[in-house]
């Protein structure tokens, strides 16, 4: 590792603990806000490091996975305290939102940072890692699409176990879906000369900010909240863009960077990933982590919702199944996505 690159980890580290004083110490709320948004950019970077790295080593599909993995955690924890303290609304919009976020904002701004990077304005990938998890992403958010439709016909008493059981089997299909995505990939994979950092350090790199980001987004979140009722904004709208974007802040600033770096598959890979991951694994498992605390989550969705999700399911498996991303296929993912928050602004 680089002197500047130890030096740089050390001060986010740093700033990582200035944050967590901060917020049990009761700041004031603009300081511990930002704290929080410098040390969530900081965690950001170290999992780009990180990310790049082992790219080297265990190759994009594998790498993708891995940092999805760890940029989703923010989300997990940010979900089961709203659950925890009774914000059904927000708890709820929130995972939604992660996967309006990451496949409409996120893969729109890396598919344009990615062309203008490209010399003919073109950015390419390898289409088959991105076609594998948009398969995925394409089959589960179906299941969960035909779940929510059917729901609001069966008795209110049933809505938790057909969500429970429907989550299940979401699980067991990625289950069978990511050991061969990863052995596939690792089969095909040629091996790495220019990595920096060995792997193990490039790893405990991912996990420390993966986790660091965890407890930072949720100390963002809560340095949110008085703001958010002083300017009386929608639980709907904070749920879906303010805690979707602070809870994903890793995952979308590490693909944006890697497409500006001319890190194509990687940059593809990773949010796709992310958005897969979103609706094959962390929304049904948060469903069944919710069992277990008073205020459940379920798949029951509003209408707007449903119809978001088979739109961006479908979106993401047409622009990525030839390999190439053009600057208004971006454009338009990114319009969707205002257009959307419009929406629960105004609600």
């Amino acid at each position: 590792m680089r002197t500047f690159e130890r030096v740089a980890v050390a001060a986010v580290a740093l700033l990582g603990v200035l944050t967590a004083v901060a917020h049990y110490e009761h700041w004031a709320t603009l300081v511990a806000f930002v704290l929080a948004t410098i040390a969530l950019a900081g965690m950001a970077w170290i999992v780009s490091l990180g990310t790049e790295q082992a790219g080297e080593h265990l190759g994009t599909a594998a790498t993708g996975l891995l940092q999805a993995t760890l940029g989703n955690l923010p989300e997990l924890f940010v979900v089961i305290f709203a659950l925890r303290a009774g914000e059904h609304e927000v708890a709820q919009s929130a995972i939604v939102g992660s996967l309006f976020a990451t496949s409409m904002l996120v893969l729109g701004l890396v598919l344009i940072v990615g062309a203008f990077s490209a010399r003919d304005g073109v950015m390419r990938f390898r289409a088959r890692a991105a076609s594998d998890a948009s398969t995925l992403l394409l089959v589960c958010v179906f299941i969960i699409v035909i779940v929510s439709f059917a729901l609001p016909g069966i008795g209110a008493g049933h809505v938790r176990t057909v969500s429970a059981v429907a989550a299940a089997l979401l699980l067991l299909v990625y289950l069978a879906w990511v050991i061969p995505y990863v052995i596939r990939d690792q089969s095909a994979m040629r091996p790495a000369s220019t990595a920096r950092i060995a792997l193990p350090p490039a790893l405990v790199l991912l996990a420390g900010a993966g986790v660091g980001a965890a407890f930072v987004s949720d100390w963002f979140v809560d340095a949110l909240a008085p703001a958010i009722h002083q300017l009386h904004i929608s639980q709907a709208f904070a749920g879906l863009v303010i805690v979707a974007l602070a809870a994903n802040a890793v995952e979308h600033v590490t693909g944006i960077a890697l497409a500006a770096r001319g890190r194509s598959d990687l940059a593809i890979s990773i949010v796709v990933n992310s958005v897969a991951q979103i609706a094959a694994f962390l929304f049904p498992a948060l469903v069944l982590i919710s069992l277990s605390v008073h205020t459940s989550l379920t798949f029951s969705l509003r209408p707007v919702y449903i119809g978001a999700l088979a739109v961006s399911a479908i979106g993401i498996w047409k622009i990525t199944e030839d390999g190439e991303g053009h600057p208004y296929e971006g454009w338009a993912l990114v319009a969707t996505y205002v257009v959307l928050a419009m929406i629960t602004l105004y609600e």
